[in-house]
């Protein structure tokens, strides 16, 4: 270690000493660095992996029979390539998944971050939490066992075995968490002087929570919102268990669908030779998949860049 002096005015005269360097924090430098490095080499290489058979499929099958065709059988020997009915299953399943899950997690997140106490409140997060760690297969067969018998006994008895509804509010369930959770955490962060400023002009707990709260805390809400929505569209056994594996372009919620992922899933475990047609499929819908939840994420991102608030 090296010093040279310096002198000011006055005639005070003082060291300055060079500190020798720090290798620790450049090591964590370049670890950080090559985290991010991988990062970014994991999604080109997903990307890649992905969209090369896609595009093999597209020289075989034209894009546009793929995207507005209405009839779905790859795997036959008269086979249709034509995706909405898939499309169609996805949309109508997590659709009655985010009629569940938006109100009632968001109703959730409200009362965990505004009424309740605090002994409540750290009990029931964590048991919250929980929920969400349960295999989603259970999910599944409690849907196709339990809701579906529901539906047949008390409401609709000409419900198929297998059908949209039952998957569809049992995977709303299954988001709960997230979105509660997240959501609670975005109204745990506004400021407390906030609130206060709402009390101090006579507002009510009601009206602090949706007029002050809830809009401080929307961004946070959105991408709470974003990320279950996500988790619904790419999740599959509940699906498969309860939805059944045929392609259906309907709105009838009674009847059975087949969604983009659980036809990857069966249609992935088969015995289709690599290279096929029926291989190529895979590719083609999880292709579709990727741009679908792409354009959802980039669609958050402005959103949350929209509303979001920033405190000093």
């Amino acid at each position: 270690m090296s010093t040279n002096s310096s002198t000011v005015a006055g005639g005070t005269e003082f060291s300055l000493q060079r500190s020798s360097p720090r290798y620790g924090e450049r090591a964590i430098k370049v670890l950080l660095v090559a985290c991010a490095a991988l990062s970014v080499a994991t999604t080109i290489g997903i990307i890649w992996a992905l969209f090369v058979p896609a595009f093999q499929f597209f020289q075989t099958v034209p894009i546009t029979d793929f995207l507005f065709g209405t009839q779905w059988s790859p795997l036959f020997a008269d086979p249709e390539f034509g995706v909405l009915p898939l499309v169609s299953g996805t949309l109508v399943i997590t659709g009655i998944a985010c009629l569940v899950a938006l109100p009632v997690g968001l109703l959730t997140a409200m009362y965990l971050s505004e009424y309740a106490a605090d002994k409540t409140r750290r009990v029931l997060k964590p048991i919250l939490e929980i929920l969400a760690g349960i295999p989603t297969v259970i999910f599944g067969f409690f849907a196709l066992e339990f809701v579906t018998q529901v539906l047949l006994q008390n409401i609709w008895p000409n419900t198929e075995v297998f059908n949209a509804l039952s998957a569809g509010l049992v995977m709303g369930v299954m988001i709960i968490p997230t979105i509660a959770s997240l959501s609670e955490d975005a109204m745990s962060a506004v400021p407390r002087g906030l609130r206060e400023g709402a009390y101090a002009l006579g507002s009510s707990k009601r009206q602090v929570t949706l007029k002050v709260v809830v809009p401080a805390a929307l961004s946070g809400i959105v991408a709470a919102f974003v990320l279950g929505v996500s988790r619904a569209i790419g999740e599959t056994m509940i699906v498969a268990v309860a939805a059944g594996l045929q392609p259906n372009l309907s709105l009838n919620v009674f009847e059975g669908m087949q969604t983009m992922t659980s036809f990857i899933a069966a249609a992935g475990s088969g015995d289709q030779p690599t290279g096929s047609i029926g291989y190529q499929t895979i590719f083609a819908v999880g292709a579709l998949l990727f741009v679908m939840t792409l354009l959802m994420n980039l669609f958050s991102i402005r959103m949350v860049r929209k509303y979001r608030e920033v405190y000093e």
